[in-house]
């Protein structure tokens, strides 16, 4: 990773990029908040959360066409979702020629629209907040400094358990191997086993490379380390404009319901 990005950040200078990370997370926990917390049989908050996440993305000059592939994670929760309304019981409709649950259906929407609103906002979040970022943001927010380092040591690392991988499934390509075919998945499932000792392994070095250097079990607080400035209160007031406006449909929802 180069200049503290991670796979997810995508560079830019807008002012969503240039806003303190610490505010734009407690920005995402509470738009994250309002969305679950709204009553799913209504239907119009969910087109205004849509439209402030769409506004974020403008603003932060993310096109359609490099965040909706990578929504995709979420696509195992849609087809679950997609079963409820056959699975719950209670009163009953008809749909195209199936009888179709309406608590289900009323599950399976909010499944589907709270999850893919929350993944809109967490990859916002992460195309616009490097991973250098981080530390002094989460120490800046209580986060303990143990928990700190184990999260930006993840993000270190998972682009080399990536490359990693990459590397294996070309070898196996190279010999021969068909990736698609159903008889490869005991190879597959090998090559996962595999990467899991070399990662072990890996563990193994850097822990001794750390106790090589005078580690002594004391987790370092790596947000002092060339940290950016503390947010001033009218940058939280600026960067916080999504989240109440979240909170505010959230409440009028309930009001109206």
């Amino acid at each position: 990773m180069g200049a503290g990005a991670h796979p997810l950040y995508r560079h830019g200078d807008s002012a969503v990029h240039r806003a303190p990370a610490e505010v734009k997370i407690v920005c995402l926990l509470v738009f994250v908040l309002a969305v679950v917390a709204t009553p799913r049989e209504m239907f119009w908050p969910y087109a205004v959360y849509a439209v402030i996440v769409v506004a974020v993305w403008q603003l932060a000059r993310i096109p359609l066409r490099w965040i909706l592939p990578r929504m995709l994670i979420e696509a195992p929760f849609l087809v679950l979702a997609l079963l409820l309304p056959f699975a719950e019981g209670g009163e009953r409709v008809e749909v195209a020629g199936l009888q179709l649950s309406v608590a289900g259906l009323y599950a399976a929407w909010g499944i589907v629209v709270k999850g893919t609103l929350g993944v809109a906002a967490a990859l916002t979040l992460a195309a616009t907040t490097a991973a250098a970022e981080l530390p002094a943001a989460l120490s800046r927010l209580g986060v303990p400094a143990m928990v700190t380092s184990v999260l930006v040591l993840m993000i270190r690392y998972i682009d080399l358990l990536a490359a990693e991988a990459g590397r294996m499934r070309m070898a196996r390509i190279s010999r021969g191997d068909s990736p698609r075919a159903l008889h490869q998945a005991r190879a597959i499932a090998t090559g996962i086993g595999a990467l899991f000792l070399r990662s072990y392994e890996r563990g193994e070095r850097v822990y001794h490379s750390m106790l090589s250097r005078g580690f002594d079990g004391g987790v370092p607080d790596l947000a002092v380390i060339g940290a950016p400035p503390r947010a001033v209160p009218s940058q939280w007031v600026s960067t916080m404009i999504p989240a109440a406006a979240a909170v505010t449909v959230s409440v009028a929802a309930w009001v109206i319901r």
